[in-house]
Formats: C-alpha cells, sequence, structure tokens
C-alpha cells in the first residue's frame, strides 16, 4: 500500500488501513497482526511509524501487545471500546437481558429550522435517524441521531437498521472520540408515546462524536426509562 503525505501523517494512514483490516476480517478477532518487520517492508515506514500506529489502535481497544508472542487483535468493530469501560447494551445482554431494535425512521432536515442544530453543524441540511429499543420487549430508549447531509445517506429505514456506526464508517468515517453529556430533560409527547409512558423527566444522554480531523459527524439524543433499568456505567481499573 502506497501512503502519501496529502493525506496526512503516516501512522496515521497505516492504523486506519490496520483497523479497516480487523473490521473487513482480515485481521480476525483474537488473531496476530503481522509483525512490525513485515508491516515496515509493506508500508516503506519506519519501525517508529508503526509502532505509533499500533499503540493509537492498543489505545482504541482494537489489539493488545503481548511479549514474545505478537499483537492480538481485540475488537474488530468498526467502534471499539474507546477506553476500559464496559458498553451499557453490552452490560444489559451479559446480565441476561434482551435488548432489541425497534422502529427507526429517517428524514433529511433544513438545519437553520432548528436552533440547536444551527449551533452544532456548519451545513444547510442533516439527516434525522430516530429508533427505539426495547428491553425485555417494553419500550426503553428513544434514541435521536443527527448526521451531516455530506454523508448521502439514503432515505430507506432498512438501510440504517442497523449499526449507523457501521454504515458510517464504510462510507470513509473514522471515529475518534465521544463526548457525553448527562441530564435530566423532559422528552416530547411524541417520544413519550413512543416510549409508552407519561410525559415526565427522564434520564438524558447527549452524544457529541467527532471524526480524527475533530468534525463533529453525529449529534445524538437519547432518553432512557430508567423505571425499567438504571443506566449502569462499568469501568476496569
Amino acid at each position: 500500500m502506497k501512503l502519501l503525505r496529502k493525506k496526512g501523517p503516516f501512522y496515521i494512514q497505516v492504523k486506519n488501513e490496520l483497523k479497516e483490516r480487523m473490521i473487513k476480517g482480515v485481521y480476525p478477532k483474537n488473531s496476530l497482526i503481522p509483525p512490525e518487520p513485515e508491516l515496515e517492508k509493506e508500508f516503506g515506514v519506519s519501525k517508529i511509524t508503526i509502532r505509533k500506529a499500533v499503540e493509537q489502535l492498543a489505545l482504541e481497544g482494537y489489539v493488545e501487545k503481548h511479549s514474545g508472542i505478537g499483537t492480538k487483535v481485540l475488537d474488530n468493530r468498526a467502534i471499539s471500546k474507546l477506553s476500559k469501560g464496559q458498553g451499557f447494551s453490552e452490560y444489559l445482554l451479559s446480565t441476561g437481558y434482551t435488548l432489541r431494535k425497534g422502529n427507526v425512521t429517517i428524514s433529511k432536515l433544513d438545519v437553520s429550522n432548528h436552533a440547536i442544530l444551527s449551533d452544532v453543524f456548519h451545513e444547510k441540511e442533516c439527516y434525522c435517524i430516530e429508533r427505539i429499543f426495547t428491553l425485555n420487549d417494553q419500550p426503553y430508549i428513544h434514541f435521536t441521531h443527527y448526521i451531516p447531509g455530506r454523508f448521502s445517506l439514503s432515505l430507506d429505514p432498512e438501510t440504517v437498521k442497523d449499526s449507523l456506526y457501521e454504515l458510517l464508517y464504510e462510507k470513509g468515517v473514522y471515529f475518534h472520540r465521544f463526548q457525553d453529556e448527562f441530564g435530566v430533560e423532559n422528552p416530547s409527547e411524541k417520544i413519550a408515546r413512543l416510549l409508552n409512558i407519561e410525559p415526565k423527566p427522564l434520564f438524558q444522554r447527549t452524544r457529541f462524536s467527532y471524526d480524527i480531523n475533530e468534525q463533529l459527524i453525529e449529534y445524538s439524543i437519547g432518553y432512557y426509562n430508567t423505571e425499567i433499568h438504571k443506566y449502569v456505567v462499568n469501568l476496569n481499573i
């Protein structure tokens, strides 16, 4: 693979290429990626560049280095665990709950007609994706995702039924970091109806997702009916 200066630092290009190979199954989960000398030769870069790329993958939770063995693939999803925390959905599934995706809709909005969107996006249009998650067949979470219009998504709901992050990755989006904010807010009457509850304050998570260039690529709001289950965060020390 030939690296180009205009595409950014070489270690970032190497990291993204290795990550793509893991996601596509070229390097399956629990396998070892090629040793440093082999990668140096393939990409035509120094040992320092390869090590920096692998360090970045390790920080993002994709790989782990084992002395005398090699570098092992830990995760091959488009969005890996960016810290040592356990994802909330993973926690629910590991404790025996059934979490399912319900109805999903997608539409295109004029950003200028929405004050909050005008503050976070610098484009004329964005996509609005709404979805419900059920917990043991009860409406539990309502998510609204706002995605910049430049990504040219289909307005067919079937195309966004599965992982939204996987879909964006296929369009060349590389997630770098998330910023989550938590609070208690009143949902709209529509959201309360979809969650099958009377209008009342609910636990809210607001997420800002950024790419490697620190460009906002997702703004989302989630409402959780914590009377069914509290929001839990597990962190490994």
